[in-house]
C-alpha cells in the first residue's frame, strides 16, 4: 500500500495531497539552503524550521479526529497515521540536523541533553513520537490490541511537552510558540469535553470550547512570561485587547475555535434537512401506498 493509495488499493486525492503537503516544508528547506535563503547561520534556521513543523504535524494529527466528527468527514481519519508520521520525522530530522551541528561529537550531544532542560524535554517528547511511530503499523496494532489504544493516549503528553520545549526554545518572541500551545490547548479541551459525555455536535458546545481555549492560551502565554520573563503579567494581558499593532494569540486560537463550531453548525442544519427530506420522502411513500391498496 502507496501514501496515496487507501486500504483497497485505490487512488486516493486526499491521501495523495496529505503526503505530498507532508513533503512541501522539507522541499522548501532543502530549496532555500540551495539558494542561500537561510541567512548567514543555514544550519541553526533549518534545526528551527524543522522543530517547528514537527509540532505543527502533531497538532494537525491531533486535529484529524475533532474534525472529521465535526465536518461528519469519516475518510479524514485515513490521513492521522500519515501525519504523525510526518511528525515524527521532521522531529527525527530535527535532532539529525542538531547533531551535524554538533560536529557530530555525540558524547557533547548526550550532555547537552542531560544539562539543557529544554532539550531534555524535547528528546523526550521525541522518544514518545518514536514509541508511537514504531507502533503505528497495522501488525502492530493488531498485536497490542486494547493496550495500543492505551499507548497512543501519550500523544496528548508528548504535545504538551513539545509545547513546553516550543516555548523555551524560542525564548524572547514566542508567538508562534503560544498559537501552537494554544492549539494544543484547545484540542485538549475538546477531548475533555468528548470524554464527559457533552454533546459535541452542538455549535453552542463548540463555541463554548473554543472560548475555553481562547481563555486557556491567554493563561498560557501570562503564565510563560510570568515565569520566564520581567515583563509585567498586567501589560501582556493588556495587550491582548489592543490590535493596531498585532492580533495576540488567544484571539487566532478563538477563530479557528469559532471557525469549527461554524463548520458543525453547517453540517448539523445540512443533516436535519437530509433527515427531514428523508421524512417527507418515507411520509408521501407511505401516502402512496395507502391509496394504490
Amino acid at each position: 500500500m502507496t501514501p496515496w493509495t487507501d486500504r483497497a488499493g485505490r487512488f486516493s486525492p486526499l491521501k495523495a495531497v496529505t503526503f505530498a503537503g507532508t513533503l512541501v516544508p522539507a522541499l522548501l528547506l532543502a530549496w532555500w539552503w540551495a539558494r542561500g535563503a537561510l541567512g548567514p547561520r543555514p544550519l541553526t534556521e533549518a534545526i528551527h524550521e524543522t522543530g517547528d513543523w514537527a509540532i505543527r504535524f502533531l497538532a494537525m494529527s491531533l486535529a484529524v479526529t475533532p474534525l472529521r466528527r465535526i465536518a461528519q468527514w469519516p475518510k479524514l481519519i485515513n490521513v492521522r497515521r500519515m501525519l504523525g508520521l510526518a511528525a515524527l520525522s521532521y522531529a527525527l530530522l530535527h535532532l539529525l540536523l542538531y547533531v551535524v551541528d554538533q560536529k557530530w561529537d555525540l558524547g557533547k550531544v548526550a550532555s547537552e541533553i542531560a544539562l539543557r532542560l529544554y532539550l531534555t524535554i524535547g528528546f523526550v517528547a521525541l522518544l514518545g513520537l518514536v514509541a508511537l511511530g514504531s507502533t503505528s503499523t497495522d501488525a502492530m496494532i493488531r498485536r497490542l490490541g486494547r493496550n495500543w489504544n492505551r499507548l497512543h493516549k501519550i500523544v496528548y503528553v508528548i504535545a504538551a511537552l513539545a509545547a513546553v520545549h516550543f516555548f523555551m526554545q524560542t525564548k524572547a518572541d514566542v508567538f508562534e510558540a503560544t498559537i501552537v500551545a494554544g492549539l494544543v490547548l484547545l484540542l485538549m479541551i475538546y477531548r475533555l469535553a468528548h470524554r464527559v459525555s457533552l454533546p459535541l455536535s452542538s455549535p453552542v458546545v463548540l463555541a463554548g470550547i473554543a472560548v475555553a481555549g481562547a481563555a486557556a492560551t491567554a493563561a498560557a502565554e501570562l503564565l510563560w512570561y510570568g515565569l520566564a520573563t520581567g515583563i509585567p503579567v498586567s501589560r501582556v494581558f493588556a495587550a491582548n485587547w489592543h490590535f493596531a499593532f498585532q492580533i495576540r494569540p488567544m484571539w487566532w486560537v478563538l477563530a479557528v475555535g469559532l471557525a469549527a463550531a461554524a463548520l458543525g453548525w453547517v453540517r448539523l442544519g445540512a443533516s436535519v434537512g437530509k433527515g427531514g427530506r428523508a421524512s417527507r420522502g418515507a411520509e408521501k411513500g407511505g401516502e402512496a401506498a395507502r391509496a394504490a391498496a
